[in-house]
């Protein structure tokens, strides 16, 4: 039996892009600008959130979360990054590369399951408006976010362990931006039947299922809207959802490029653009999509201006 004496990794290079130099640069600047605003806009959803009553409700407290988890998301991955940009050596530690790792992954699993069921949400509310304040109780829609967390949380342990556990061979070398799940397992040399297994499950668990969801569920919500008499009335149905499909298109548009698309050995540039659009874009017009096609922020927002302005005259 043949007998090979692998090194211990106990850090990862980062290579993503780094035969882009000036591109990098272009990149830390705008990651950086981007961060900035996903702080912002993400902290004042949630800041609005909690200060205006009107806001109390089962959809306002989903989009608390998913600001919440955006800002979570992106400061585990573009920090780090940023440091890669203008960093000589690129390196990260490997308990560094697997707490990001399960980090991301997690959020990013968690947000999965939390836009379906901000989707039930809004079918609730159109198509059982009467019912609405019944069926999506406090309880109900507490426990479904926390079951969103949950799940997450759990996927993302599983596939982290399972894929950390492996020989990397002495390999350190990552041609990603960060420690991204796909990009690890390419440098791994032993059998990853069983990862590529589980991945594929919780795919179709956590972005195929979900996604159908969605889709189901916008139907009997365009169905509903379109039996509405009022025009006024199918405007605020579809302002109300209009916001939610599209951040569900531009973050199910990124994720299944990402992990459904065919494998590939090597990471190509176009590759590591998207990973960056899924991770920084996404979470940076969350924030705006919902300010801006939404009536009761924008309200919430001038009636707080508003009142600390008066304070401010005082």
């Amino acid at each position: 039996m043949e007998t090979r004496n692998y090194s211990a990794v106990t850090e990862f290079f980062l290579v993503g892009l780094s035969q882009y130099p000036k591109l990098q640069l272009f990149l830390f600047l705008l990651c950086l600008i981007m961060y900035v605003i996903i702080l912002l806009g993400n902290s004042l959803l949630i800041i609005i959130s909690i200060l205006d009553s009107r806001l109390h409700t089962p959809m306002y407290f989903f989009l608390g979360n998913l600001s919440f988890l955006d800002i979570c998301y992106t400061s585990s991955s573009i920090p780090p990054m940023l440091i890669i940009f203008i960093s000589e050596t690129k390196s990260i530690s490997f308990i560094g590369c697997a707490l990001q790792m399960v980090v991301s992954l997690g959020l990013g699993s968690t947000e999965c399951v939390l836009l379906a069921v901000m989707a039930y949400d809004r079918y609730v509310a159109i198509c059982n408006p009467l019912r609405y304040s019944i069926i999506m109780n406090r309880v109900l829609y507490v426990q479904m976010a926390a079951w969103s967390w949950i799940i997450g949380c759990l996927n993302s342990l599983v596939q982290t362990v399972l894929t950390m556990v492996l020989p990397f061979c002495g390999n350190n070398i990552i041609d990603h931006l960060t420690c991204e799940i796909l990009a690890l397992l390419k440098v791994i040399c032993s059998d990853i039947s069983m990862n590529v297994f589980i991945m594929t499950v919780a795919n179709i668990l956590l972005l195929v299922i979900p996604l159908l969801l969605i889709f189901f569920s916008y139907v009997f919500i365009l169905s509903s809207i379109l039996r509405i008499n009022s025009a006024e009335g199918r405007k605020k149905a579809f302002s109300t959802c209009s916001a939610h499909l599209t951040v569900v298109i531009l973050f199910y548009g990124s994720a299944l490029f990402m992990y459904m698309k065919p494998k590939s050995k090597y990471t190509k540039a176009s590759d590591e653009i998207i990973g960056l659009s899924y991770g920084v874009i996404t979470p940076m017009l969350n924030p705006i999509i919902y300010s801006l096609r939404n009536k009761e922020v924008k309200e919430a927002v001038k009636k707080i201006l508003s009142r600390h302005l008066h304070l401010w005259n005082i």
